[in-house]
């Protein structure tokens, strides 16, 4: 039994299958559309293209949401955050590999663009790991 569980475990894994279920489950609740099932057809249609391309992977946030989060994390509107608030928003996102020596970290002031593009980067990889 237990080899059963572990074969099942693994095969989860090796596809990714919860980080797909998590990923499409989050753009079910952001998007609300009004054929769930047509649209989980569509997304996963989409993850296949993108994939095949190597680019343009369907996400829940885009440069305006990471701007804007960037934003509530920089108070002080000084073009600058913490490292702590750098790793704590990426991983907010759902980024899970990112830059842990960015530019500007050791000086604890990471800029907007660092920040921006560990999150292009990040939120592409997680979603680019899936196999249809």
């Amino acid at each position: 039994m237990a080899n059963k569980e572990s074969d099942s475990q693994e095969y989860l894994k090796k596809h990714c299958i919860m980080e797909l279920f998590e990923n499409l489950t989050a753009q079910l609740i952001y998007e609300r559309p009004e054929d769930p099932k047509a649209y989980m057809k569509q997304f996963l249609e989409k993850l296949r293209d993108a994939r095949t391309m190597q680019r343009n992977y369907p996400c829940i946030f885009d440069d305006s949401n990471v701007r804007s989060l960037f934003g509530m994390l920089d108070v002080t509107g000084n073009g600058f955050i913490t490292y702590e608030q750098y790793k704590q928003g990426l991983e907010t996102m759902g980024v899970k590999k990112f830059d842990r020596d960015p530019p500007g970290g050791d000086m604890d002031r990471i800029s907007a663009e660092t920040f921006l593009k560990e999150a292009r980067q990040g939120l592409a990889q997680s979603s680019a790991t899936f196999s249809l």
